[in-house]
């Protein structure tokens, strides 16, 4: 099948039921190198914690392991399964990101050409009821419209206005000795 619209509506109902918000669902690589690649945040930071990301690879593992025993797998052949946190600059993945993150430095590149120009970078002014994004030109002060329709990559700059309005993590416990030296960051990863 191998249909990210799909998997997407596969995958959303699992992340919603942890009360995480599904950012991105992608699929890349070559035979058995392929990566299912998950981003989801929590409504209150934007972000998730590496717990969070390791409850949602499990519950997704168990729904696509239980497809996967009913002759019904959404993916044919190997696959990694990657969840993760979208990061500080994250890619502008919904409608509601152009407004969320109106005022921050973006960079978004198009599928085609709008007069002659497929990659804008600027500060972001939200997006219209028609789906037309403004981005302001640093420089220049012009401001673009490209329509969400024709986006194929979008995400944010990394700035220090960015950082700083970002919710940061709790630092609870990262002062504690972590006697289990066989656990890795990569928890949340499994191959399938």
């Amino acid at each position: 099948m191998n249909d990210i619209d799909t998997l997407t509506r596969l995958i959303e109902p699992e992340a919603q039921a942890l009360g995480f918000a599904l950012v991105r669902v992608r699929l890349f690589g070559k035979d058995d190198e392929r990566t299912l690649q998950v981003m989801a945040e929590r409504a209150d930071t934007r972000q998730l914690t590496i717990d969070d990301c390791a409850d949602l690879s499990r519950r997704l593992s168990d729904r696509l392991d239980a497809l996967e025993a009913e002759g019904r797998d959404p993916i044919e052949g190997a696959y990694r399964l990657e969840v993760s946190s979208p990061g500080i600059d994250r890619p502008l993945t919904r409608r509601q990101d152009f407004t969320d993150w109106s005022g921050h430095e973006a960079r978004i590149v198009l599928n085609e050409a709008i007069d002659g120009q497929k990659q804008f970078k600027g500060e972001l002014e939200g997006i219209d009821a028609d789906g037309t994004i403004a981005i302001r030109h640093p420089r220049t002060g012009d401001v673009a419209r490209v329509p969400f329709a024709l986006i194929a990559d979008a995400k944010l700059v990394l700035t220090d206005r960015l950082i700083a309005a970002t919710v940061p993590l709790s630092m609870d416990g990262a002062d504690e000795e972590i006697l289990d030296t066989s656990a890795t960051t990569d928890e949340a990863e499994e191959t399938h």
